[in-house]
């Protein structure tokens, strides 16, 4: 079977509040249908019927403070409560204390011990390579992840090739910000039609939407609410192509942010669990409930553990 792994950053479940939610607000006809009607707010876990499950997780992991980026990724690839180990949580890039846990222990790490195929579906610019080798940026944990499992990010000639995806879906991006004025441009239902056919190409298969985090900090909710808009198009065009006897769509996030534009910080809010696909992918998820059991069930079903 196969997983594609849907990670929307400072994503949690919210309040039914349109005045601080950008998900009470956002036309999200097919997300909706695929909860009953429901937005994706935190009246509406849990949630099941014959293709989808929704469960409300739990980021804090006991630690006090706010859950923040490193830390969490790394929770979500590994398994391990890293924030308890460390005392502390981390972000938005991993230290070298997050680091070190991402060496051998990830699900990228188990997929490539194992012969299986993965890949982080993003496409990286030619400005993030090398702001990478000159010092100045560091990897945030997913690709550090995947690069430590002696995997390639994919660069902006796989993107024109179509062999991996823009970070905004779309890839309005690459012609408005990277300076590539001929990149190739798709509707939302059309990029998701992409992701689909994509992730049917590898084992486990991971995408990172980190703008859902940015619109939180923004505080933008016109802007929160197109980007969630877009995403509903995305999604749409995912399932059209990917059915149900491929394998499994795990949604989820690492700490909440989005649901609430009163403050621009991280917050406490649990985060969804998503799951589309045949009951017999979801139930080994049914007695999750923080954001350590979500790795371990992903190995579970890959065969890994």
């Amino acid at each position: 079977m196969k997983i594609l792994f849907l990670f929307l950053d400072g994503i949690g479940l919210g309040e039914d509040n349109p005045e601080i939610n950008p998900f009470t607000r956002a036309n999200m006809p097919y997300l909706r249908s695929l909860l009953g009607g429901k937005a994706l707010t935190k009246s509406a876990a849990p949630f099941e019927n014959e293709q989808v499950s929704l469960f409300s997780i739990e980021p804090n992991l006991g630690v006090k403070g706010l859950p923040q980026s490193a830390t969490g990724q790394a929770v979500l690839l590994t398994g391990i409560n890293i924030p308890a180990e460390l005392g502390y949580h981390y972000g938005p890039k991993p230290n070298p204390e997050v680091a070190r846990y991402l060496n051998g222990a990830t699900i990228f790490s188990k997929a490539a011990n194992a012969s299986k195929r993965t890949a982080l579906l993003n496409a990286y610019p030619p400005r993030y390579f090398d702001g990478i080798d000159s010092g100045k940026r560091l990897y945030s944990s997913i690709p550090l992840a995947l690069t430590n499992a002696g995997i390639s990010l994919f660069t902006h000639e796989d993107y024109f090739a179509g062999r991996a995806l823009s970070a905004d879906f779309t890839g309005e991006g690459w012609r408005e910000f990277l300076g590539f004025p001929d990149a190739p441009v798709f509707e939302p239902e059309a990029a998701g039609v992409n992701l689909g056919r994509l992730a049917k190409e590898y084992d486990f298969s991971f995408f990172e939407y980190w703008a859902s985090d940015y619109a939180g900090h923004k505080q933008d909710m016109d802007w929160a609410v197109r980007q969630l808009e877009t995403f509903d198009g995305v999604l749409k065009g995912l399932l059209a192509e990917w059915q149900d006897e491929d394998g499994l769509i795990l949604l989820t996030s690492d700490h909440g942010n989005l649901e609430d534009l009163s403050t621009r910080r991280h917050t406490n809010a649990t985060v969804p669990l998503l799951l589309i696909g045949e009951a017999k992918y979801r139930e080994i998820f049914e007695k999750v409930t923080r954001l350590t059991d979500i790795a371990p069930a992903i190995n579970a079903l890959l065969g890994f553990d």
